[in-house]
Protein backbone atom coordinates (compact mmCIF):
# COMPACT_ATOMS: atom_id res chain seq x y z
CA UNK A 1 0.00 0.00 0.00
CA UNK A 2 2.85 2.36 0.88
CA UNK A 3 4.60 1.67 -2.41
CA UNK A 4 1.38 2.27 -4.33
CA UNK A 5 0.76 5.57 -2.56
CA UNK A 6 4.30 6.67 -3.28
CA UNK A 7 3.92 5.87 -6.97
CA UNK A 8 0.70 7.90 -7.16
CA UNK A 9 2.35 10.89 -5.48
CA UNK A 10 5.31 10.82 -7.86
CA UNK A 11 3.02 10.53 -10.88
CA UNK A 12 0.94 13.52 -9.75
CA UNK A 13 4.08 15.59 -9.18
CA UNK A 14 5.42 14.76 -12.61
CA UNK A 15 2.07 15.62 -14.16
CA UNK A 16 1.97 19.05 -12.50
CA UNK A 17 5.55 19.84 -13.42
CA UNK A 18 4.93 18.73 -16.98
CA UNK A 19 1.93 21.08 -17.34
CA UNK A 20 3.89 24.04 -16.07
CA UNK A 21 6.74 23.41 -18.46
CA UNK A 22 4.52 22.92 -21.51
CA UNK A 23 2.99 26.33 -22.50
CA UNK A 24 -0.50 26.32 -23.93
CA UNK A 25 -0.41 27.15 -27.64
CA UNK A 26 -2.15 30.46 -28.50
CA UNK A 27 -5.55 30.30 -30.12
CA UNK A 28 -5.51 30.92 -33.79
CA UNK A 29 -8.38 33.37 -34.23
CA UNK A 30 -7.97 33.35 -37.97
CA UNK A 31 -8.61 29.63 -38.18
CA UNK A 32 -11.80 28.91 -40.08
CA UNK A 33 -12.34 32.58 -41.06
CA UNK A 34 -12.90 33.85 -44.57
CA UNK A 35 -12.01 37.48 -43.76
CA UNK A 36 -8.91 37.93 -41.61
CA UNK A 37 -9.53 39.76 -38.32
CA UNK A 38 -8.58 43.42 -38.27
CA UNK A 39 -6.90 45.45 -35.61
CA UNK A 40 -9.32 46.94 -33.03
CA UNK A 41 -9.54 50.72 -32.92
CA UNK A 42 -11.06 51.91 -29.62
CA UNK A 43 -10.53 55.56 -30.54
CA UNK A 44 -12.47 55.15 -33.77
CA UNK A 45 -15.28 53.43 -31.86
CA UNK A 46 -15.49 56.29 -29.38
CA UNK A 47 -15.47 58.76 -32.26
CA UNK A 48 -18.40 56.94 -33.89
CA UNK A 49 -20.30 56.90 -30.59
CA UNK A 50 -19.62 60.62 -30.10
CA UNK A 51 -20.81 61.47 -33.61
CA UNK A 52 -24.00 59.46 -33.14
CA UNK A 53 -24.69 61.15 -29.81
CA UNK A 54 -24.06 64.53 -31.43
CA UNK A 55 -26.57 63.61 -34.14
CA UNK A 56 -29.12 62.72 -31.47
CA UNK A 57 -28.52 66.03 -29.67
CA UNK A 58 -28.89 68.01 -32.91
CA UNK A 59 -32.14 66.18 -33.69
CA UNK A 60 -33.43 66.96 -30.20
CA UNK A 61 -32.37 70.57 -30.78
CA UNK A 62 -34.50 70.61 -33.94
CA UNK A 63 -37.50 69.46 -31.90
CA UNK A 64 -36.83 72.11 -29.24
CA UNK A 65 -36.49 74.91 -31.82
CA UNK A 66 -39.71 73.77 -33.50
CA UNK A 67 -41.57 73.77 -30.18
CA UNK A 68 -40.25 77.20 -29.15
CA UNK A 69 -41.72 79.06 -32.10
CA UNK A 70 -41.13 82.48 -30.57
CA UNK A 71 -37.35 82.57 -31.01
CA UNK A 72 -35.95 84.80 -33.78
CA UNK A 73 -34.62 83.27 -37.01
CA UNK A 74 -36.44 80.01 -36.29
CA UNK A 75 -36.23 78.73 -39.87
CA UNK A 76 -32.45 79.11 -39.94
CA UNK A 77 -32.06 77.27 -36.64
CA UNK A 78 -34.34 74.48 -37.85
CA UNK A 79 -32.18 73.99 -40.93
CA UNK A 80 -28.97 74.21 -38.93
CA UNK A 81 -29.94 71.62 -36.30
CA UNK A 82 -31.38 69.11 -38.77
CA UNK A 83 -28.48 69.57 -41.18
CA UNK A 84 -25.89 69.03 -38.44
CA UNK A 85 -27.74 65.88 -37.35
CA UNK A 86 -27.42 64.38 -40.83
CA UNK A 87 -23.80 65.53 -41.12
CA UNK A 88 -22.93 63.75 -37.85
CA UNK A 89 -24.66 60.56 -38.98
CA UNK A 90 -22.82 60.69 -42.32
CA UNK A 91 -19.49 61.24 -40.55
CA UNK A 92 -20.19 58.31 -38.22
CA UNK A 93 -20.90 56.05 -41.20
CA UNK A 94 -17.71 57.18 -42.94
CA UNK A 95 -15.56 56.50 -39.86
CA UNK A 96 -17.23 53.10 -39.42
CA UNK A 97 -16.54 52.14 -43.01
CA UNK A 98 -12.95 53.40 -43.01
CA UNK A 99 -11.74 52.40 -39.55
CA UNK A 100 -13.99 49.68 -38.14
CA UNK A 101 -14.98 47.50 -41.10
CA UNK A 102 -12.37 45.13 -42.52
CA UNK A 103 -11.65 45.85 -46.17
CA UNK A 104 -11.26 42.87 -48.47
CA UNK A 105 -10.15 43.04 -52.06
CA UNK A 106 -11.60 40.35 -54.31
CA UNK A 107 -9.98 39.89 -57.66
CA UNK A 108 -12.03 36.99 -58.94
CA UNK A 109 -15.42 37.53 -60.48
CA UNK A 110 -18.46 36.20 -58.71
CA UNK A 111 -19.95 33.15 -60.37
CA UNK A 112 -23.10 33.69 -62.34
CA UNK A 113 -25.03 31.02 -60.45
CA UNK A 114 -25.09 31.43 -56.66
CA UNK A 115 -25.21 28.26 -54.61
CA UNK A 116 -26.38 28.01 -51.00
CA UNK A 117 -22.81 27.40 -49.85
CA UNK A 118 -21.64 30.60 -51.51
CA UNK A 119 -24.52 32.61 -50.05
CA UNK A 120 -23.62 31.34 -46.60
CA UNK A 121 -20.02 32.33 -47.23
CA UNK A 122 -21.08 35.85 -48.22
CA UNK A 123 -23.15 36.16 -45.06
CA UNK A 124 -20.15 35.00 -43.03
CA UNK A 125 -17.96 37.58 -44.75
CA UNK A 126 -20.38 40.35 -43.84
CA UNK A 127 -20.56 39.14 -40.24
CA UNK A 128 -16.80 38.83 -39.86
CA UNK A 129 -16.09 42.20 -41.53
CA UNK A 130 -17.24 43.97 -38.38
CA UNK A 131 -14.87 42.07 -36.15
CA UNK A 132 -12.80 45.21 -35.47
CA UNK A 133 -15.65 46.71 -33.43
CA UNK A 134 -15.08 45.77 -29.80
CA UNK A 135 -17.91 47.86 -28.30
CA UNK A 136 -20.73 46.60 -30.48
CA UNK A 137 -23.43 47.10 -27.86
CA UNK A 138 -22.38 50.70 -27.20
CA UNK A 139 -22.24 51.49 -30.92
CA UNK A 140 -25.66 49.89 -31.43
CA UNK A 141 -27.15 51.92 -28.58
CA UNK A 142 -25.68 55.15 -29.97
CA UNK A 143 -26.96 54.31 -33.46
CA UNK A 144 -30.40 53.51 -32.06
CA UNK A 145 -30.51 56.78 -30.13
CA UNK A 146 -29.48 58.80 -33.18
CA UNK A 147 -32.03 57.00 -35.36
CA UNK A 148 -34.82 57.53 -32.84
CA UNK A 149 -33.99 61.22 -32.42
CA UNK A 150 -33.82 61.78 -36.19
CA UNK A 151 -37.09 59.92 -36.66
CA UNK A 152 -38.76 62.11 -34.05
CA UNK A 153 -37.29 65.22 -35.68
CA UNK A 154 -38.77 64.18 -39.04
CA UNK A 155 -42.19 63.48 -37.51
CA UNK A 156 -42.42 66.65 -35.41
CA UNK A 157 -43.26 68.97 -38.38
CA UNK A 158 -46.49 67.01 -38.75
CA UNK A 159 -47.68 69.04 -35.76
CA UNK A 160 -48.01 71.98 -38.16
CA UNK A 161 -51.09 70.27 -39.59
CA UNK A 162 -52.91 71.28 -36.40
CA UNK A 163 -52.28 72.65 -32.92
CA UNK A 164 -50.56 70.07 -30.73
CA UNK A 165 -47.75 71.56 -28.66
CA UNK A 166 -49.02 74.99 -27.64
CA UNK A 167 -52.78 75.37 -27.91
CA UNK A 168 -53.28 78.11 -25.32
CA UNK A 169 -53.06 80.97 -27.88
CA UNK A 170 -56.00 79.42 -29.69
CA UNK A 171 -58.16 79.81 -26.59
CA UNK A 172 -57.03 83.21 -25.34
CA UNK A 173 -59.07 86.31 -26.15
CA UNK A 174 -58.47 90.03 -25.53
CA UNK A 175 -61.99 90.51 -24.18
CA UNK A 176 -62.37 91.34 -20.48
CA UNK A 177 -65.35 92.41 -18.39
CA UNK A 178 -65.83 96.17 -18.87
CA UNK A 179 -63.70 96.52 -22.03
CA UNK A 180 -65.36 98.93 -24.47
CA UNK A 181 -66.20 98.13 -28.07
CA UNK A 182 -64.50 100.51 -30.51
CA UNK A 183 -64.43 100.92 -34.28
CA UNK A 184 -61.39 100.78 -36.57
CA UNK A 185 -60.47 104.35 -35.58
CA UNK A 186 -60.66 103.46 -31.86
CA UNK A 187 -63.85 105.46 -31.38
CA UNK A 188 -66.12 103.86 -28.76
CA UNK A 189 -69.38 102.47 -30.05
CA UNK A 190 -72.54 103.91 -28.52
CA UNK A 191 -75.64 101.77 -28.29
CA UNK A 192 -77.48 104.54 -30.12
CA UNK A 193 -75.09 104.14 -33.06
CA UNK A 194 -76.22 100.57 -33.72
CA UNK A 195 -79.31 100.53 -35.92
CA UNK A 196 -81.45 97.68 -37.14
CA UNK A 197 -80.90 96.19 -40.60
CA UNK A 198 -77.23 97.20 -40.56
CA UNK A 199 -73.90 95.56 -39.88
CA UNK A 200 -71.05 96.89 -37.69
CA UNK A 201 -67.47 95.82 -36.92
CA UNK A 202 -66.01 96.31 -33.45
CA UNK A 203 -62.72 95.68 -31.64
CA UNK A 204 -61.63 95.62 -27.98
CA UNK A 205 -60.38 98.99 -26.82
CA UNK A 206 -56.61 99.09 -26.35
CA UNK A 207 -56.00 95.59 -27.72
CA UNK A 208 -54.29 94.36 -30.87
CA UNK A 209 -56.84 94.37 -33.68
CA UNK A 210 -54.91 91.62 -35.49
CA UNK A 211 -55.61 89.03 -32.82
CA UNK A 212 -57.82 86.18 -33.95
CA UNK A 213 -60.47 86.84 -31.31
CA UNK A 214 -60.41 90.63 -31.52
CA UNK A 215 -62.89 91.41 -34.29
CA UNK A 216 -66.64 91.37 -33.75
CA UNK A 217 -69.77 91.71 -35.82
CA UNK A 218 -72.44 93.75 -34.07
CA UNK A 219 -76.09 93.95 -35.11
CA UNK A 220 -79.32 95.16 -33.55
CA UNK A 221 -82.40 92.95 -33.79
CA UNK A 222 -86.04 93.59 -33.15
CA UNK A 223 -87.47 91.95 -30.02
CA UNK A 224 -89.45 89.54 -32.20
CA UNK A 225 -86.22 88.33 -33.82
CA UNK A 226 -84.42 87.47 -30.58
CA UNK A 227 -84.76 83.82 -29.57
CA UNK A 228 -81.57 83.26 -27.63
CA UNK A 229 -81.07 79.98 -25.73
CA UNK A 230 -81.24 80.17 -21.91
CA UNK A 231 -77.45 80.09 -21.53
CA UNK A 232 -77.13 83.17 -23.79
CA UNK A 233 -80.21 85.04 -22.63
CA UNK A 234 -78.16 87.73 -20.85
CA UNK A 235 -75.69 88.18 -23.74
CA UNK A 236 -77.80 90.79 -25.58
CA UNK A 237 -78.10 94.46 -24.64
CA UNK A 238 -81.27 96.27 -25.74
CA UNK A 239 -81.51 94.00 -28.81
CA UNK A 240 -77.80 94.38 -29.70
CA UNK A 241 -75.81 91.16 -30.11
CA UNK A 242 -72.10 90.66 -30.82
CA UNK A 243 -70.40 87.65 -32.39
CA UNK A 244 -66.90 86.73 -33.42
CA UNK A 245 -66.19 87.83 -36.98
CA UNK A 246 -64.13 84.69 -37.71
CA UNK A 247 -66.11 81.94 -39.42
CA UNK A 248 -65.97 78.59 -37.64
CA UNK A 249 -65.52 76.73 -40.92
CA UNK A 250 -62.26 77.95 -42.50
CA UNK A 251 -61.44 81.15 -40.63
CA UNK A 252 -62.65 83.67 -43.18
CA UNK A 253 -63.99 87.04 -42.05
CA UNK A 254 -67.76 87.33 -42.00
CA UNK A 255 -68.54 90.40 -44.07
CA UNK A 256 -72.12 89.90 -45.33
CA UNK A 257 -75.36 90.58 -43.50
CA UNK A 258 -78.65 89.32 -44.84
CA UNK A 259 -81.74 91.24 -43.82
CA UNK A 260 -84.38 90.72 -46.54
CA UNK A 261 -86.68 93.58 -47.36
CA UNK A 262 -89.51 91.28 -48.42
CA UNK A 263 -90.44 87.60 -48.07
CA UNK A 264 -91.22 85.51 -51.11
CA UNK A 265 -91.64 81.78 -50.39
CA UNK A 266 -90.77 81.31 -46.73
CA UNK A 267 -89.90 83.81 -44.02
CA UNK A 268 -86.17 84.32 -43.48
CA UNK A 269 -84.82 86.54 -40.79
CA UNK A 270 -81.48 88.34 -40.49
CA UNK A 271 -78.33 86.24 -40.95
CA UNK A 272 -74.56 86.65 -40.87
CA UNK A 273 -72.98 85.18 -44.01
CA UNK A 274 -69.37 84.18 -44.68
CA UNK A 275 -68.42 85.04 -48.30
CA UNK A 276 -65.89 82.21 -48.66
CA UNK A 277 -68.19 79.17 -48.50
CA UNK A 278 -71.49 80.82 -47.61
CA UNK A 279 -71.84 79.49 -44.10
CA UNK A 280 -74.89 81.28 -42.70
CA UNK A 281 -75.46 82.00 -39.02
CA UNK A 282 -78.59 83.20 -37.26
CA UNK A 283 -77.79 86.12 -34.89
CA UNK A 284 -81.16 85.84 -33.21
CA UNK A 285 -80.67 82.28 -31.95
CA UNK A 286 -77.14 82.60 -30.57
CA UNK A 287 -75.24 82.33 -33.85
CA UNK A 288 -76.50 78.88 -34.81
CA UNK A 289 -75.71 77.53 -38.29
CA UNK A 290 -78.52 77.85 -40.82
CA UNK A 291 -76.66 76.87 -43.98
CA UNK A 292 -73.21 75.94 -45.26
CA UNK A 293 -70.27 73.79 -44.20
CA UNK A 294 -69.63 75.35 -40.78
CA UNK A 295 -69.69 72.68 -38.10
CA UNK A 296 -70.57 74.81 -35.09
CA UNK A 297 -72.16 78.12 -34.21
CA UNK A 298 -70.48 81.52 -34.03
CA UNK A 299 -68.97 82.36 -30.63
CA UNK A 300 -71.16 84.97 -28.91
CA UNK A 301 -69.81 87.80 -26.72
CA UNK A 302 -71.90 89.06 -23.78
CA UNK A 303 -72.26 92.84 -23.89
CA UNK A 304 -73.85 95.60 -21.82
CA UNK A 305 -74.52 99.34 -22.02
CA UNK A 306 -72.78 101.55 -19.46
CA UNK A 307 -74.08 104.78 -17.92
CA UNK A 308 -72.58 106.82 -20.79
CA UNK A 309 -74.32 104.69 -23.41
CA UNK A 310 -71.13 102.89 -24.54
CA UNK A 311 -71.10 99.21 -25.41
CA UNK A 312 -68.89 97.13 -23.13
CA UNK A 313 -68.06 93.43 -22.85
CA UNK A 314 -69.41 91.52 -19.86
CA UNK A 315 -66.87 88.73 -20.28
CA UNK A 316 -65.44 86.58 -23.04
CA UNK A 317 -66.97 84.37 -25.71
CA UNK A 318 -69.11 81.36 -24.93
CA UNK A 319 -67.05 79.15 -27.30
CA UNK A 320 -63.52 79.07 -28.74
CA UNK A 321 -62.94 81.45 -31.64
CA UNK A 322 -61.85 80.35 -35.09
CA UNK A 323 -62.11 77.28 -37.31
CA UNK A 324 -63.05 73.97 -35.77
CA UNK A 325 -60.30 71.46 -35.13
CA UNK A 326 -59.94 68.30 -33.05
CA UNK A 327 -60.64 68.95 -29.39
CA UNK A 328 -62.08 72.45 -29.88
CA UNK A 329 -65.00 71.59 -27.64
CA UNK A 330 -62.74 70.25 -24.89
CA UNK A 331 -61.65 73.69 -23.78
CA UNK A 332 -63.37 77.04 -23.36
CA UNK A 333 -62.03 80.48 -24.28
CA UNK A 334 -59.75 82.17 -21.77
CA UNK A 335 -59.70 85.78 -20.72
Amino acid sequence: MRARARDLAVSALLLVLGRKRTPKPPLDESAGRIVPPGQPSPRAELLVVGLLLAAALCACGFIAVYALDRIPDQTQYLGLTLGLAFVCVAAALIVTGERLVVTEEIEEDYPEIEHPEEQAAIAEIIEESGSRITRKRLVKLAAGGAGAALGAALLVPAASLGPVLDVNPYYGTPWRPGRRLVDEADRPWLASDIEEKDFYTAFPEGADKEELAASLVVVRLAPSQLHLPPENAHYAADGIVAYSKICTHAGCAISLYRDPLFQRDEPKGPALVCPCHYSTFNPGTGGTVEFGPAGRKLPMLPIMIDAAGHLRAKGTFDEPVGPSWWGVRMHGPDT
